[in-house]
């Protein structure tokens, strides 16, 4: 073997080494590269879905607070009506306190006092109403004028008992059974 013939076997066995260990190199930059590209397709995937699921659940908020708002808007709405239903119904008591029939009104009124706390009850009402008070409750009127839309309030003759029907008591006794029909 000459040596010239040495010289290019080494030649050839180290061109085929720098071939091989260049093929495993390229071999792992791909495998490296398309590590890479998963993880990365996996992270935007990832990153994708929380994105998403956050928005869901922005959006579910938003929903739940516009449907919370709508129904307290709806509640308020009937409240104003129920309260203006209300401020018309002791707007026809006083006006019930002014009409024909309100002296029999008094009188049955009184009457129902009178069985329950004695006939020695005094009777008071509105300063309107005085004179009415003292012709119907005869000597148990107690001139003692009181705030209230009509009606009376009546009390025993020691002052441990009363009964209190004025027309604001009424409503007010029975202002959920108003509201259940205004509703």
């Amino acid at each position: 073997m000459s040596l010239e013939s040495l010289v290019d076997e080494i030649r050839a066995r180290g061109e085929s080494e720098l071939k091989a260990v260049l093929e495993r190199r390229d071999a792992e930059l791909g495998r490296l590269a398309a590590e890479r590209d998963a993880r990365v397709s996996a992270l935007r995937a990832a990153s994708r879905k929380a994105t998403d699921a956050e928005a869901s659940r922005e959006r579910s908020q938003r929903l739940a607070a516009a449907h919370l708002a709508a129904r307290r808007m709806l509640y308020e709405a009937r409240e104003e009506r129920l309260d203006r239903g209300l401020a018309e119904t002791r707007e026809l008591f006083g006006a019930l306190g002014n009409g024909a029939s309100y002296p029999t009104i008094v009188r049955r009124m009184i009457a129902s006092s009178t069985s329950r706390l004695g006939r020695s009850a005094r009777i008071s009402g509105r300063r309107e109403d005085a004179t009415l008070l003292a012709r119907l409750a005869g000597p148990g009127f107690d001139p003692t004028p009181r705030a209230i839309l009509g009606g009376i309030v009546a009390e025993s003759e020691d002052g441990h008992r009363r009964l209190d029907l004025s027309f604001d008591e009424l409503l007010r006794q029975r202002a959920d059974a108003v509201r259940r029909l205004l509703a």
